[in-house]
C-alpha cells in the first residue's frame, strides 16, 4: 500500500516495475533516489566508459529530483558503487562537476559486480528541500 503523503516517480528502468520499487520517493521535504544504473530511455545500458555512464546516472537522478520538486542543489548525500577502482577518478570528476559547490556527503565503494555486467557504476542520492 502506497502512503498517500508520499510522491513517487519512475524512470525507463525495466527493473522498477519488475522488482517493485520507485526511482525516487518524496516524503515531506526529503527525496530519496534509488540506486540508479546507466539506463537509456529505451531500457538499454548506456554505452561508453565509466564517465559516460556516471553522467547518465546523474541525469536520471536529476530528472527524478526535479520531478519531485527539488534540484541538484538540494542533494545532501550521494553513494557511488563502482566495479573498478581505476574508474574512481573519472566518476569522481563527474561528481565534482555537478556537486563541486554543493559538496554533499558522499561515498564511493568498489563492488564485485552490478546488476548488468556492462555497468561500471550505479549511484544513489538523497535530497533535502528547504
Amino acid at each position: 500500500m502506497v502512503d498517500s503523503s508520499s510522491r513517487h516517480t519512475a524512470s525507463a528502468s525495466p527493473f522498477e516495475k519488475a522488482f517493485g520499487f520507485s526511482r525516487a520517493i518524496r516524503k515531506g521535504n526529503r527525496i530519496l533516489v534509488a540506486g540508479t544504473g546507466p539506463i537509456e530511455p529505451d531500457g538499454s545500458s548506456t554505452p561508453g566508459d565509466a564517465a559516460d555512464q556516471a553522467r547518465r546516472c546523474f541525469a536520471i537522478i536529476e530528472a527524478a529530483i526535479v520531478e519531485l520538486g527539488g534540484s541538484l542543489s538540494d542533494v545532501v548525500r550521494t553513494r557511488m558503487f563502482v566495479t573498478d577502482a581505476a574508474d574512481g577518478e573519472r566518476i569522481g570528476a563527474i561528481h565534482g562537476e555537478l556537486f563541486g559547490e554543493i559538496r554533499p556527503a558522499s561515498t564511493m565503494v568498489v563492488v564485485a559486480a552490478l546488476l548488468r555486467p556492462e555497468w561500471r557504476v550505479e549511484i544513489e542520492a538523497e535530497a533535502e528541500i528547504g
